[in-house]
């Protein structure tokens, strides 16, 4: 039996009210503390319901990912637009992903424990290596916009090397403790003027034999991935 299209529009309504009870637990809570029968009372379902949209709390979890990278798609595509150069494209991608998840920094402190890519949801995983290559395509967009040249042997890795460097960001700011986060915003504007100058630098002949020695590191590192590498900046 095909379901009508108000069946469909209550079920999806029922499930973006559980995802929405749940991430307010997990938030108020936290998420080890927070059972899936929380979940369902809460969103006034009964627990057979909850289970049959999220089958755990880690579905819960890829369901706030999966809308994550839905609703900063556009977002990011008008920082994209709106910046003008390598620093300010970086710095205006970043930046959106502070603002939207600043709700939830208790949250990614929690998952942050989940870094083993064997667990789902790893931001290594082969579980979320949809979302991840999608974030790491905007920074190949950041960086083909960006006005700087970057030598090709080393343009077919720096996107996920940025992506690398914004996630260790994400995690200082997660645990900054200062007020506002002051710290983390101060070791961001550092930082990534080190990284622009840095790539900047890159093309310079003298500098090529350390490019090339950085290079071997990054292609040791990841292993099978540098085929995927090639291919998001195609």
């Amino acid at each position: 039996m095909f379901k009508n299209a108000k069946q469909t529009e209550k079920g999806e309504l029922t499930r973006n009210t559980i995802l929405e009870r749940a991430l307010q637990l997990f938030r108020d809570k936290g998420f080890e503390a927070t059972t899936m029968r929380d979940v369902a009372t809460q969103a006034n379902v009964a627990l057979g319901a909850a289970y049959y949209y999220f089958d755990s709390k880690d579905a819960i979890v890829m369901g706030f990912y999966e809308r994550a990278q839905e609703h900063l798609a556009p977002l990011l595509d008008q920082s994209l637009a709106d910046a003008q150069g390598l620093h300010d494209r970086l710095r205006a991608i970043i930046q959106v992903k502070l603002n939207y998840f600043a709700p939830d920094r208790k949250l990614l402190g929690a998952l942050s424990a989940h870094i083993d890519p064997n667990h789902p949801l790893s931001p290594f995983s082969k579980e979320t290596r949809s979302i991840r290559d999608q974030d790491i395509a905007f920074f190949s967009r950041a960086v083909e916009g960006g006005k700087v040249r970057v030598p090709e042997d080393l343009k077919v890795h720096l996107p996920r090397v940025l992506w690398l460097y914004q996630m260790g960001l994400i995690l200082f700011w997660v645990y900054d403790s200062s007020p506002k986060q002051e710290r983390t915003m101060k070791l961001f504007d550092k930082s990534l003027a080190i990284v622009v100058a840095l790539i900047k630098l890159s093309s310079f002949p003298m500098l090529r034999p350390v490019r090339k020695l950085a290079i071997g590191l990054l292609e040791l590192a990841y292993g099978e991935d540098v085929l995927d590498a090639r291919r998001l900046t195609l």
